[in-house]
């Protein structure tokens, strides 16, 4: 998830003459106007204009792309640090990472933490037991300062994994998951990173953000604390949580050429960061693939025409009365000269009607989780 002038005045003279007031724009405002701003500041990253440019005690995290699949950035437990590579995920609200007491083949291709080798380290000896969409983790509850750039967050509770399923943990290019849900998803009595920043005085704002980069391995971020008004175009658009755990939004509808195809009375979506694909249930999601004629293939994934992607509509979100057009381009990926995979999934379960925006809509949208006013806002990223 993304982070959160001058008038001269000239005293009248004798004969009464008026000065018009001038308003000298300002470099950030120069540097925005010509899309320059965002690179400007990555290029000179340790400047005075910089500093001055950031607001102060905003944390910027960056974080690398793989493949489009997932984000990863740099976190550290323990006294003296141990680095993990964690997935900043605000679909889920707890952080776990490998640990030495786990035999599982995912902890050996993986750092694992050593409770051992900290001395702020608490033990609690109690089990937890995880479980995500594609994977699960059991482990033991412990307490250990995190340190996400340069944030503090002092005796926090994580997860020491014992055993990890799944092969997509095995050979994931990330260690662990740091959640950024509500609290209510998170472990009984437990609290959340993001809640014990904010709770220990580290932020200046009770809000967190993301920008996803497309394409790119490197120049995806989350804030925390603030907003860097570089990453978007135009102004921040904002949607009510519905319900707080998941970041649950209402979509009023989806749509393709003007002709509603989803969501035809109102909806409910999660905004997830650790999720890949724009996820949907069986129906709906069956509806737009006939739409552009897609077909399945004996994997069970759906491929179009690559010669079709050019021509085919967008799908359009509304919520809170505002349009974010998906286009094409976005899902629909080329994987291999002459196929073109369908970044619709529909949702296996069958048992949740719910739709999740994962990366494939938020690679379009910089995006601001709001907790202090329960709000996601939403703005086209600067490409």
């Amino acid at each position: 998830m993304r982070w959160i002038g001058f008038l001269s005045l000239v005293a009248l003279s004798e004969c009464l003459v008026t000065v018009p007031l001038t308003k000298i724009k300002s470099m950030r405002e120069s540097l925005r106007e010509r899309d320059l701003l965002r690179d400007y500041l990555q290029r000179h990253p340790y400047s005075q204009a910089y500093k001055l440019l950031r607001q102060p005690r905003v944390t910027v995290q960056s974080m690398r792309n793989y493949l489009d699949m997932y984000y990863v950035g740099t976190i550290s437990i323990g006294t003296p640090p141990q680095k993990f590579r964690v997935v900043f995920d605000t679909g889920s609200a707890d952080l776990w990472v490998p640990s030495i007491y786990c035999s599982s083949p995912a902890c050996v291709t993986h750092k694992t933490f050593n409770p051992r080798a900290s001395f702020t380290f608490r033990s609690t000896n109690r089990p937890i037991w995880l479980l995500y969409a594609s994977a699960s983790m059991t482990g033991l509850l412990g307490y250990d300062d995190v340190r996400a750039g340069d944030l503090v967050c002092k005796s926090q509770a994580f997860g020491l994994s014992r055993t990890e399923s799944s092969k997509s943990l095995e050979f994931a290019a990330f260690d662990g998951i740091l959640g950024l849900a509500y609290p209510s998803l998170a472990l009984k009595d437990t609290t959340p990173v993001f809640d014990s920043l904010w709770k220990q005085g580290r932020l200046p704002d009770n809000l967190f953000a993301f920008y996803l980069s497309s394409n790119k391995r490197n120049g995806s971020v989350v804030m925390f604390g603030g907003v860097d008004h570089s990453y978007y175009r135009g102004e921040l658009q904002w949607v009510p949580v519905s319900e707080q755990g998941f970041w649950q939004v209402t979509v009023d509808s989806i749509s393709m050429n003007g002709t509603v195809v989803a969501c035809s009375g109102g909806c409910q979506a999660i905004v997830d960061t650790g999720t890949s694909l724009v996820i949907g249930p069986l129906s709906p999601v069956l509806n737009i693939l006939k739409s552009i004629h897609a077909r399945t293939t004996s994997t069970g994934e759906y491929i179009v025409s690559c010669d079709d992607v050019q021509s085919l509509p967008d799908i359009v979100f509304t919520m809170n009365n505002v349009t974010y057009p998906v286009p094409a381009s976005a899902y629909i990926r080329r994987e291999q000269t002459d196929i073109c995979y369908s970044n619709l999934d529909i949702d296996t379960s069958g048992s949740s009607s719910l739709w999740v925006l994962g990366d494939v809509f938020l690679r379009l949208y910089f995006t601001v989780f709001d907790r202090a006013n329960n709000r996601i806002g939403l703005a086209p990223v600067v490409v």
